[in-house]
């Protein structure tokens, strides 16, 4: 581009076609680069010029019509994916739980509907057996809470060597059957165990005196023994969200163990027991196990005399309701046991 001196000595004419020469201090211009277009306002396009391809269009403006994301096409409804583990789960448990809920209400010598559950709630054996598991429940329970916080709190407060070994072992034990602690505790506390052939050996008598595994008491030491680890679990998870800072903040300002027990991790530990303790009842009321391997023979609980009416007696009416009272206590205690365990978070 050239330019030429304008007439009358002002300035000078640009020429089309020609180049403008560039301003002193300006930055130089480069074909090609968008750093020298002309800066166009918010939400329009140079003048002239069209958008570039993939860009959005201005917050503001609608977009074209016939531009939009095509719709993903609808798929299979959510219900169909449930009907095959719910059919499965039909056919292996609910229907033959329902064949024993049928069978309770159908009795096998003919008569009304409510007659089995007539004959079973009169007799002295029923009567019996649900006062001795709700008691044998009862005090598993407690004792496992008693026990299972004291276990806890030494694991987790009290420093000794081997104690993260104590914790994984508990883990372990939660795999263990219920019968393999029973037969163990036949090892040592049986007739013919550890514990009366020390006995019989030291004081030369005939036999032993310890014979307890064959009465309730027996029965409920060995719930006791293998349900704890199902309480100490949750405990140890809840004291290690527990903060140190304030066992250090009590203990500073003079708080005895007793009380920082009491005030500071009693009411953490607390939601987690209940959790526990729920787990371990339910547990308890359908321990079968437990009362078969100790030999305790009166000891009859709700799943001894489903077994002795079923197996022993032939009385498959009578067995079936009292599966069906079972499972009736059962569920509703297991409906507790998620209600507290949301409510604890776990």
């Amino acid at each position: 581009m050239a330019d030429v001196p304008s007439p009358g000595g002002r300035g000078t004419a640009h020429i089309p076609g020609t180049r403008t020469p560039e301003q002193p201090g300006a930055a130089p211009a480069t074909a090609g680069t968008a750093g020298h277009r002309p800066a166009a306002g918010p939400g329009t396009a140079p003048s002239g010029s069209a958008a570039p391809q993939g860009t959005a269009a201005p917050q503001g403006t609608a977009a074209p019509q016939g531009t939009g994301a095509p719709r993903a096409p609808r798929g299979v409804p959510g219900w169909l994916w449930s009907l095959p583990p719910v059919a499965a789960l039909a056919l292996v448990f609910l229907y033959p739980l329902a064949l024993v809920v049928q069978q309770s209400f159908s009795p096998e010598n003919g008569g009304g509907a409510f007659d089995a559950y007539a004959s079973v709630f009169r007799s002295h054996s029923f009567r019996e057996a649900l006062g001795t598991t709700v008691w044998l429940a009862a005090g598993a329970t407690v004792g496992c809470l008693v026990l299972g916080f004291v276990l806890a709190l030494i694991i987790a407060f009290v420093p000794f060597p081997g104690a993260k070994a104590v914790a994984k072992f508990i883990d372990v034990f939660l795999s263990f059957p219920s019968f393999l602690i029973t037969l163990a505790l036949l090892f040592i506390y049986g007739t013919v165990g550890m514990a009366n052939g020390l006995w019989t050996d030291v004081s030369g008598s005939a036999e032993g005196p310890f014979h307890f595994l064959t009465t309730p008491w027996g029965v409920l030491l060995a719930e006791i023994t293998y349900f704890t680890p199902f309480v100490v679990r949750p405990l140890l998870a809840a004291f290690s969200q527990l903060d140190t800072a304030q066992l250090e903040v009590a203990s500073s300002l003079g708080a005895k163990p007793a009380r920082i027990i009491r005030r500071v991790i009693l009411p953490e530990a607390l939601p987690a027991l209940a959790a526990g303790g729920s787990l371990v009842l339910v547990m308890c009321l359908n321990e079968f196990g437990i009362v078969l391997f100790t030999g305790a023979k009166d000891v009859t609980t709700l799943p001894m005399l489903v077994y002795g009416k079923a197996i022993l007696e032939s009385d498959y009416s009578a067995a079936c309701v009292v599966a069906v009272v079972n499972i009736a206590i059962s569920v509703g205690l297991f409906g507790l046991y998620r209600v507290v365990s949301k409510r604890a978070g776990a």
